[in-house]
């Protein structure tokens, strides 16, 4: 049952899934508008270590999951409107303050920030459509959101190397993010109206708090769901971090790079909308576990041909395409399931579980970046343990039991 909002909502469904998407998307940018330029920045910042570079995303990554724990209970007492608009706001700020850095320590300490108040991005944007959609119909929005959001990740390397060509300076890529983001902060202003319902708002109280966080840990039909798709995360967050030695210079790709990259993007995008044209049909469990099959299987024809000593870029693209298409199948369908029994503390229930797969996920993808050996080996044995720790993890939320459709699932209070 969609919860109302406490306006009037006159956005159309078409803009309400472009702005979820947008929020979203800021931190996708601020992830791989940086990658052609990660060597650049490094070297201009006396830094030449060739995984030391990856701390640029992977520092941002880890902050964003740390920083995903607060916002939500905030927006559960507040309002969504005024944790949103800080939090954009702070990311426009350290964007800024980014592209002044005159140190690598102090460009880390910059993204470290931003990537905290990036956090409250994805937090309040879940909690929102929470707020609008549930079941099926949740899933179905997730995923149109995630079709609009994946245009960045296709786009954002090659606008990162457009802006290094145009200005010959990497510092305009931060300013090119915070400009977007201001443009987002205005078009929310405008349009996107309070949905948290009055009856739902909740105490800033350290005992509420903490007892909403345990009613989300504890719901064993949801946090299997948020383990799982932290282990897949982190196998992508691997790939992310070392994308730019895998494909452009272990590979050969060169400056074929963020082509490729935005090619594959596009695949995953594709992926997404067919799962929204199928979920209401199939059932987001039904759809979710079969791609979870799918992503093993594929991550084993990886690791078997990164384990040969000639593996070729017609190789390792092709199934690594496919390994992200059915990531996309995954991702959306498991965030709703997981959001699903929490109607009146979805804030709340978004942080932790977004904090959670984004430090667990971040976490694992620096240590699977860091553990590149010059080949697509490490990447690939990374798949295929998160792809079986991710069965085993829906498997317990399931208790044993896959490709059930469940119908009139209990919201939790």
């Amino acid at each position: 049952m969609s919860s109302p909002s406490t306006q009037p909502f006159a956005m159309g469904g078409r803009e309400f899934v472009a702005m979820m998407a947008s929020l979203q998307a800021l931190q996708a940018l601020a992830i791989d508008a940086m990658l052609p330029a990660l060597g650049v920045m490094s070297h201009d910042l006396g830094v030449d270590g060739s995984n030391e570079r990856q701390l640029i995303i992977g520092i941002f990554l880890i902050a964003s999951g740390l920083g995903s724990l607060f916002p939500g209970a905030l927006a559960d007492r507040f309002g969504r409107r005024p944790v949103l608009f800080v939090c954009v706001g702070g990311y426009v700020l350290f964007s800024l303050a980014a592209a002044l850095a005159p140190t690598f320590g102090a460009l880390l300490a910059m993204r470290a920030c931003a990537g905290v108040l990036s956090s409250g991005m994805i937090v309040v944007s879940s909690a929102t459509i929470r707020d609008r959609f549930s079941g099926d119909k949740m899933a179905r929005t997730q995923s149109l959101v995630s079709v609009v959001f994946m245009i960045v990740p296709m786009a954002a390397p090659t606008l990162g190397l457009a802006v290094l060509e145009l200005f010959g300076n990497w510092r305009w890529v931060f300013g090119i993010m915070a400009g977007l983001g201001a443009a987002v902060f205005v078009w929310a202003w405008l349009r996107l109206p309070e949905t948290l319902h009055p009856e739902f708002r909740q105490k800033i109280d350290v005992r509420a708090i903490a007892g909403n966080m345990r009613i989300a840990f504890t719901t064993r039909s949801a946090i299997g769901y948020v383990f799982a798709l932290a282990l897949i995360q982190g196998a992508l967050f691997g790939y992310i971090n070392s994308s730019q030695q895998l494909v452009a210079e272990h590979f050969g790709a060169g400056d074929l790079f963020p082509l490729v990259f935005g090619a594959m993007a596009i695949a995953m995008a594709m992926a997404n909308l067919t799962n929204s044209r199928i979920v209401m049909r199939f059932g987001a469990r039904r759809v979710s576990h079969a791609a979870v099959i799918a992503y093993i299987i594929l991550g084993a024809t990886q690791l078997f041909f990164a384990s040969g000593e000639d593996e070729t870029i017609w190789q390792f693209i092709p199934i690594m395409t496919l390994n992200l298409c059915v990531m996309g199948f995954i991702s959306a369908n498991f965030s709703a399931i997981a959001l699903q029994p929490f109607a009146r503390i979805a804030g709340a229930a978004a942080s932790l579980q977004v904090f959670l797969r984004m430090v667990i996920g971040s976490v694992l993808g620096a240590l699977i970046g860091q553990a590149y050996d010059g080949s697509a080996r490490p990447l690939a044995v990374a798949l295929v343990a998160a792809g079986v720790g991710c069965l085993l993890l829906v498997m317990f939320s399931e208790r044993g039991k896959l490709f059930r459709r469940l119908h009139g699932q209990v919201e939790q209070a």
